[in-house]
């Protein structure tokens, strides 16, 4: 790989993510060993010409021989761009482009739900992005939709369940979302979407632990019971992440008793139908 010199990338050490494609540019030999800094460690000198409150948003890559700043993914196409110029074209061709940086935008908004952390408070600044309704109700939108397709699919597995219909796990999906809101109208518009995208990503994950069943059912014939454990295995694994992502956000943790308690209502529902 080329090494971009002297380019430093202002990451944000509290998520997961960030430190991971942050870490591989280094071990790719794609920057060098001072390539990447936390946001947290920026001096008095780069707040002079660095705009903070967008490297919240869309990290930031400095050029600490010229003082130049690039943010979001233009900044990441720089770094790559260095070793393979083709990719860096093909990010910038408009269209591609475009796409690039709304995809970079959907994820850095909601990259604290995605992957919440706590904020330290010995932290003079900190790297939270911008709240955004606009990226907060797209993502919640395409998460349900996601859940409820898997779900759909993996319902058809279950022999013990009444046939369903993709319309059924959409409502549940859906109705789980209106049924928390019940219970977190007090919280004010911002907090109850922090929870609210909390609470579908945990279905996400539950959701992409059910995938490799459906993947392995599609080639080998499997056990009915082994697809129901799973699924139970599934459900208890996200009761646990959504009580650690609600002590995270310091919500009531009757959160979860509420969870748990649409689940039994919802499935006394369909076993009826």
């Amino acid at each position: 790989m080329k090494t971009l010199d002297n380019h430093t990338l202002l990451y944000d050490e509290e998520c997961p993510m960030c430190n991971m494609y942050t870490s591989t540019f280094i071990k790719a030999n794609m920057l060098d060993n001072q390539g990447r800094k936390p946001f947290v460690n920026i001096t008095t000198e780069e707040e002079n010409y660095i705009d903070l409150e967008r490297a919240k948003n869309e990290i930031a890559l400095v050029d600490k021989v010229n003082q130049k700043v690039y943010y979001g993914i233009d900044s990441l196409l720089k770094v790559i761009g260095n070793s393979f110029p083709w990719m860096e074209k093909i990010g910038n061709w408009k269209p591609i482009n475009y796409f690039l940086k709304k995809l970079y935008k959907f994820i850095s908004y909601n990259r604290k739900v995605i992957v919440p952390s706590k904020t330290k408070a010995e932290h003079k600044i900190n790297c939270i992005p911008d709240f955004n309704t606009k990226y907060r109700l797209f993502y919640i939108a395409f998460a349900t939709l996601f859940t409820a397709l898997v779900l759909f699919q993996y319902a058809e597995l279950i022999v013990f369940l009444p046939k369903g219909t993709f319309v059924r796990e959409l409502l549940l999906a859906v109705g789980q979302i209106g049924f928390q809101a019940i219970f977190t109208q007090k919280l004010d518009k911002q907090k109850q979407l922090n929870y609210i995208g909390n609470l579908v990503t945990v279905s996400i994950i539950g959701s992409l632990l059910l995938l490799p069943i459906l993947i392995l059912n599609s080639y080998f014939d499997l056990n009915d019971y082994f697809i129901l454990g799973w699924f139970g295995l599934t459900v208890n694994f996200m009761i646990y992440e959504h009580y650690r992502r609600i002590s995270l956000l310091e919500l009531p943790k009757y959160l979860t008793l509420t969870w748990i308690l649409y689940r039994i209502i919802a499935l006394v529902i369909i076993l009826k139908l």
